[in-house]
């Protein structure tokens, strides 16, 4: 049975550990993996329909929004996705729970394109590039991780994956020059010439070097001075 565990942000100590699961069909932040020549019909991504939805949380607070698409290609051999890539514009980050223009949205999206965090001025671009699909089987299931608990307690796994997932999907992620290999479920329709995805999980944004407020450096929890290290990614993707 196949099984994810994802720690802590955009999953702390590490992306997911858990002891009951074979190491195999554990879906963790592992090195990056090779990418294989992708076999079939190369389609355009769609940027205008694609992005990322992201979901930041604290124990007292919590922020939403997206980032945008900008270029990509999904390859596909009859049903079956076979390869892709996609790029996304870190500078172009919105965020959708403060109104634009507002001194606090400024500060926000000004602290989010700093060092502390994308390091957008050096790092601008982050890409996703596919390196296995594998079919989501009866059997499998996804598992969620303990949280701090508060009034802003991230999402779970399960809460942000789409209802009937249909593959697994493994690919290299690659944001503030760091890449690591990442595997979720994910919704795939592959029909008349067109590709829809869908996908939902959590990262640990340490991994990528996003450690402001790092929550495993802090000693005492309680005093909720911190910003949690899992970080909820929602990708829609269409291409045609």
């Amino acid at each position: 049975m196949k099984t994810i565990k994802q720690s802590g942000l955009i999953l702390a100590a590490a992306l997911m550990t858990f002891a009951c699961s074979k190491p195999s069909d554990t879906v963790e932040a592992t090195e990056a993996q090779e990418v294989s020549q992708a076999e079939g019909t190369t389609l355009n991504l769609n940027p205008e329909a694609s992005k990322i939805a992201w979901m930041g949380y604290k124990p007292t607070g919590q922020h939403t929004g997206i980032i945008p698409a900008t270029t990509g290609t999904v390859t596909v051999n009859g049903p079956e996705v076979t390869g892709g890539t996609f790029s996304f514009d870190i500078t172009a980050l919105e965020i959708h729970d403060m109104e634009e223009g507002t001194e606090n949205h400024g500060k926000l999206h000004t602290h989010l394109q700093s060092d502390d965090f994308f390091d957008a001025a050096n790092h601008p671009t982050a890409t996703f590039e596919i390196t296995a699909v594998e079919p989501f089987t009866a059997g499998d299931m996804v598992t969620d991780e303990e949280e701090f608990v508060s009034d802003n307690t991230p999402k779970a796994n399960s809460e942000l994956a789409p209802d009937a997932p249909n593959y697994w999907v493994s690919g290299n992620l690659t944001m503030r020059g760091t890449t690591k290999n990442i595997k979720f479920p994910a919704t795939i329709n592959v029909a008349d010439g067109a590709v829809t995805a869908k996908a939902g999980f959590n990262i640990d944004r340490t991994d990528w070097g996003l450690a402001y407020g790092d929550e495993a450096t802090v000693a005492d929890k309680a005093k909720d001075k911190f910003v949690y290290n899992n970080v909820g990614l929602v990708l829609d993707v269409k291409a045609n």
